[in-house]
């Protein structure tokens, strides 16, 4: 019988990403029908598969030699009930199957008696095909299928979710909640204190279960308890699939304007004129932004000396992790703080001024600085000096979501250590195998996306300080990149 699979399952049990397989059902490598792949097709077009080493493979052989670890009961596995209820879809998948098997055997049965009553010849003849049918089915013993083995376990230990109407899917591990599930996957739902109170995640239940696994002070109408409402924040899957319907955030003008009081937590050297900060917001009020967006940060009262400093930064941290904020701030020249602003803040960063602990207010988001939601082109990006930042935030996002079948990043620098971090990027490269780094000189780079025969089919993301982009931007639309596949921040 056939196993039809989803292309976000097939994925998963198989370690690489969803557009990968896309492309090679686009390429015509691997039939598809309605969006489904067969089990037995995927384990002939995988023969090399060696599920040992497979990281959904790992995941389960270790829940299978610690199943009683506290830590793995807690992190990894579903709770009790939620796996007794998965088991026991399996149970009676298996019964449907043994019922189908024994109708068959009832039906080889009936041809049999129908077989005495034609002609002696007809007869004989029709009873040997049958018999020696039999017998090779019995006899021969069945392909590996390790797929719909290793498919039926994983659908024991994480659930399956499809969001509508945008038809996006996730998976949430153990008992974790739909939210942190879905913004782990990339995805942008709304949602606002984030602990049950004030409503904003809710998602109707179309198909499936969802269940409970913290408090929560919300109450429901009596019409959306009726409509099957749950709070993602709250919930988790209770089933092996499930399907939500929930309003996501595509665009900006989705995100609403925030304010939020937030504390700093570390401020690491990269280089001597790049420093990392880190800002926490409370647990009961995250920020909400999408990848590659800027905020407005300020000094709140109680710093001396500071409470006038402000600046507008990018984020460089993914959506996914909305409580930890993660910013790239450049040393600031002279001619960049003496009227005020942004050098100020930079400035009090480096003369050690603004301390861990202190409290920052966060402004925003702003800018439109985001990934085209519906292009599936493959993804470039092009960052001169901190304009890594919004490109690192981009990055993150885009591998979460598979938002292409391969991703080049091109890291220009002004001048030695311009690339800050560059074992991060050589990571990326190293895991991913559609993942491309480039680190140049600034003089370089013209010449390189010019010998970049693909940029012009690329979805283009360019970011950097204003003065060094325009020049880099004029090069690309002269060399024929459509004025909508170039995306400029200029910082």
């Amino acid at each position: 019988m056939t196993q039809w699979l989803t292309l976000s399952r097939a994925a998963h049990l198989l370690g690489i990403s969803r557009v990968a397989l896309q492309k090679r059902i686009r390429d015509e490598e691997l039939p598809s029908f309605d969006g489904m792949v067969d089990a037995e097709v995927l384990q002939r077009a995988w023969p090399q598969l060696d599920l040992d080493d497979s990281g959904s493979f790992e995941k389960t052989r270790a829940i299978r030699e610690d199943a009683f670890a506290k830590r793995l009961r807690e992190r990894v596995l579903p709770s009790q009930e939620a796996l007794a209820q998965r088991l026991f879809a399996q149970g009676q998948e298996l019964a449907e199957l043994q019922r189908t098997l024994t109708r068959y055997h009832r039906l080889i049965e009936d041809l049999r008696l129908r077989l005495e009553s034609l002609p002696p010849a007809l007869a004989g003849e029709l009873g040997r095909l049958l018999d020696e049918g039999l017998a090779e089915a019995i006899s021969v013993p069945p392909p590996a299928d390790d797929l719909r083995a290793l498919d039926a376990m994983l659908r024991v230990m994480s659930a399956h979710v499809t969001v509508k109407p945008s038809g996006r899917e996730f998976f949430v591990e153990g008992s974790e909640t739909l939210l942190k599930a879905a913004l782990r996957a990339g995805l942008a739902p709304n949602y606002g204190c984030g602990n049950g109170n004030c409503g904003l995640c809710k998602a109707r239940v179309v198909a499936g279960e969802a269940r409970a696994v913290a408090p929560s002070d919300y109450r429901f109408s009596e019409a959306e308890k009726a409509q099957n409402h749950v709070l993602m924040c709250s919930c988790t899957a209770h089933s092996s699939d499930l399907v939500i319907e929930v309003l996501e955030a595509g665009l900006p003008e989705d995100i609403p304007e925030q304010r939020i009081v937030t504390k700093l937590r570390a401020v690491d050297v990269l280089t001597e004129d790049i420093l990392r900060l880190h800002l926490q917001t409370p647990r009961s009020n995250r920020l909400r932004f999408l990848a590659g967006q800027r905020v407005t940060l300020g000094l709140t009262a109680g710093v001396a000396n500071t409470s006038d400093l402000h600046a507008e930064l990018p984020v460089a941290s993914c959506p996914c992790d909305d409580r930890n904020l993660i910013f790239h701030v450049r040393r600031p020249a002279s001619a960049d703080f003496q009227d005020g602003g942004s050098g100020d803040f930079a400035a009090g960063l480096f003369a050690g001024r603004i301390q861990p602990g202190a409290e920052v207010s966060v402004w925003g988001p702003w800018g439109r600085f985001v990934l085209e939601r519906e292009s599936t082109r493959p993804l470039v990006f092009v960052a001169v000096d901190t304009g890594f930042a919004p490109i690192n935030s981009l990055i993150e996002h885009a591998i979460a979501v598979d938002a292409a079948e391969s991703i080049t990043l091109y890291w220009a620098a002004s001048r030695l250590g311009g690339q800050y971090l560059p074992n991060q990027c050589r990571a990326w490269a190293a895991a991913l195998d559609e993942f491309h780094y480039r680190p140049l000189d600034l003089a370089a780079l013209d010449a390189a996306l010019a010998a970049d025969a693909g940029v012009t089919d690329a979805e283009v993301y360019l970011a950097g300080p204003a003065g060094e982009l325009d020049a880099v931007a004029l090069g690309l639309r002269q060399r024929g990149l459509p004025a909508a596949q170039l995306h400029v921040e200029a910082l």
